[in-house]
This record gives structure tokens, sequence and C-alpha cells, in this order.
């Protein structure tokens, strides 16, 4: 089975995050260790933000589509459209698809967030609850706020369109569900992935839960204190393979399987055995027609929580992979939790490193927790992956778990 060729295609992929503004930047800054995280400017937090957090650099990524700068030149996007377009670009130049191709087919928009712009009115609720008369620019971009819309209508596109907002593993489920659009003839070519900025809220909710780091994370160490906030976008463009051969576009890979459940145990800790991602995975592996055997790689979640990466690697382990028999590794310690957007990111990152041929250790992970039934790939260490088909799996507050099954390009 794993040598037959799936129904949907990527095309093309893009990718923007503070380890860099394309995906080739990203993965050998991933490879050379760069870890890019600081303090936040004051855009973000008047007050300085104790925890460091990785932040994107989106003034030094400038549009290789000049169609798509022609269109955006003059609009007002927010951050998170900033970040979304930035990805976009990339992702459609990769596909070789300009604008004007995308006119007069159905082009299906899916996008994971969780807060997306949402969360930068403070300053309007406390002025208008002083009684005065603030000005009305937060509640514009709140009413602004559904990004698969925008994008859409930025793009002059039309076709099917959903915004998730599924916690952390939003950006995963935006791909399984344009995935599945394509397969149910919904649309010809589907945008799919992930986005989310930095704000103050969830930045401050993450560490009221005593989640965030105060210095850099570290992902599956046994030192780790808890993860990092990032931002940033990544996405894939998918078409039927037919379709794409068609039209003579390059295959960069293909989005095997999907698979998705739920914990059902507390509203933001994992089941302690990651019993709905072994769900998860065996689904995706059952959508995928793989089998355990046929994965080279598992690209985790791992967030660098105490909870996350005991309760992942045991969940990966209890699915039936053999000890240390799949290289396991988290890219979190060098994009932080960028939220909605990390499961797409991390899905962009999977599919690089599958047609790589090449996976790198987990920035932060020096020394990796013993107590673990498995043993994630070290900061610095990097292996030649044996296969073309890997992992990529997303865990989200609320229990809700996804799995994508990810295979190379030849």
């Amino acid at each position: 089975m794993a040598g037959q060729v799936p129904s949907v295609a990527v095309t093309g992929y893009g990718c923007i995050a503070a380890l860099g503004n394309n995906c080739e930047t990203l993965l050998d800054n991933l490879r050379d260790g760069v870890v890019n995280n600081t303090q936040l400017s004051s855009e973000f937090f008047p007050e300085p933000f104790s925890a460091p957090c990785f932040q994107a650099q989106i003034g030094n990524a400038g549009y290789r589509l000049q169609a798509l700068s022609a269109r955006l030149t003059g609009l007002q996007l927010n951050r998170t459209l900033q970040l979304a377009f930035t990805a976009i670009d990339e992702a459609l130049w990769k596909a070789g698809l300009s604008i004007d191709e995308l006119a007069g087919k159905r082009v299906g928009v899916a996008l994971g967030t969780t807060v997306g712009c949402t969360f930068h009115n403070e300053p309007y609720y406390i002025d208008w609850k002083k009684g005065l008369d603030p000005d009305k620019g937060p509640l514009a971009t709140y009413f602004r706020s559904n990004l698969a819309e925008c994008v859409q209508g930025g793009l002059g596109l039309d076709g099917p369109r959903a915004v998730i907002t599924n916690a952390c593993a939003s950006g995963a489920d935006a791909i399984g569900l344009a995935r599945s659009w394509l397969e149910k003839g919904l649309c010809d070519i589907a945008l799919a992935g992930g986005v989310d900025e930095l704000s103050r809220i969830a930045c401050h909710g993450f560490k009221s839960l005593m989640l965030v780091s105060e210095e850099s994370c570290r992902p599956f160490d046994k030192d780790r204190k808890g993860l990092n906030l990032g931002e940033g976008a990544g996405i894939i463009v998918l078409e039927r393979y037919d379709s794409a051969i068609a039209a003579r576009r390059s295959v960069h890979g293909w989005i095997r399987g999907y698979g998705i459940a739920g914990d059902g145990y507390h509203p933001t800790a994992p089941h302690p055995e990651g019993r709905g991602l072994q769900r998860a995975t065996h689904l995706a592996l059952a959508d995928s027609g793989v089998t355990v055997a046929d994965i080279s790689m598992i690209n985790a979640h791992g967030t660098g929580t105490p909870t996350n990466d005991k309760a992942e690697t045991t969940a990966i382990s209890n699915a039936g992979f053999k000890i240390d028999s799949v290289p396991v590794v988290s890219t979190k310690g060098a994009t932080g939790h960028t939220l909605g957007a990390a499961g797409a990111i991390e899905a962009v990152l999977t599919l690089l490193s599958l047609n790589r041929g090449e996976l790198y250790g987990s920035p932060g992970c020096v020394t990796p927790d013993p107590d673990f039934p498995l043993t994630p790939l070290r900061q610095g260490e990097r292996v030649k992956l044996t296969g073309r088909i890997g992992i990529s799996q997303s865990l989200a507050f609320g229990g809700s778990n996804a799995v994508l099954v990810i295979e190379g390009g030849h």
C-alpha cells in the first residue's frame, strides 16, 4: 500500500516564523541550530513580558508575485493577514501558480488559527468603559477577522472557505479539511494551513496556567520548564494528483492520511497516556493505507511542558512504534509554539525534511528525559531518513488530537 499514489498532492508550500521568512531558510536554520528567541517589542506589550517569545520579522519578507503585491497595495492588513499572505505568496510561487491562473477555478481556503487578530482591542474597551469615545479601528479589525474570507477577497478567489479554531490542532485540521474538499470534488485547488500572531491575552493566558518557561524552551529535555509562544504561518497548495499532472505542475509530496480524536479527559491537560493521540494516529494510518513500519519520522507536538512531552512519547510508543526505531523530533525549540499555525508549520517542515532526506534534532533537547519510553533526537543530531513517509502530530487544549501522514515527492 505504501507504493500507491494518493489522490491529493502538494504542489506548493510556504512558511514564515521567527526561524525564517521562507521554507529553505527555515530548514537551513533548523539544521544550523539557529534560535531567534527574544523579548517582545512594545507593539505587543507596553510593559515587558518576562518570558522570551519567537517573533517573526514580517518586514524582511517581500512578495515574489507582483500581481499579489499589486492586489494588496493600499489594503489595511492586520498582522495575522500579513503573515498569511507572506506564506501564501511563497506557496503559490513554489506551485508556479499566478493570481490570474486562479481566476475561474474553484479555490478553497481553509485556515486554522486560535486568536487570529482579535485580541488587540484592550485599549479600546478600557477607554470605552471610562466613558470616552475611542477610535473605532480595533472594532473594525475585529469584525474583519474571518481570515479565510479576507484571503479570498484579497486574491479574488471563489470556492469553499473555512476558519478552523480548534486550539493548537487548528492548522493540521485545516489541511485535513481541505484534503476532503478535493477528494469530494468541492474545489479544484486548495490553500490550506494555519496562521497566528502573538498577542498579550494568549501570552498571559498560558502564563496563568503555569505553562510558560522563563528561558528558552527545551522540548523533551529532562530539565524542561514549559513552552515559549511564537507566531507564523504555514500554507500548502493542494490539488488532485491527476489535475496537477495534467497541468504539468511539480508534485512536492502528498497528504496521505488524516486522523482526529479526542481525549475526553481535561480542559487543558492531555491524557497521561495520550489516549486520543493514539486513536488519531491509528485513524490517520488507516486513512493513508500505510502501516507503522512505513513511517520514517515523527514530527511531534513537543511543547516542552512536563505533561505534554511525557504523554506524547507514551502515546507514540503505545501506538505501536518500536522504541527508538523511528526518529522523533520537536521543532518548537526553534519556532516557539505558534498555536493555530503550529500544525501547519510543522506539516511544512515535515515535508521539507522528507524531501531533503534528513532530520535534524530537537532544539533545546540536550539531555532527553530518561523517563520517556523512547529517546527523541537531541539538539545538534541529524539522521538520514530511510523512507519518504512521515507523521506530523498536533495536540490541543480540550483534548483534541490531529495527525497527518505526509509523503515526500519523488
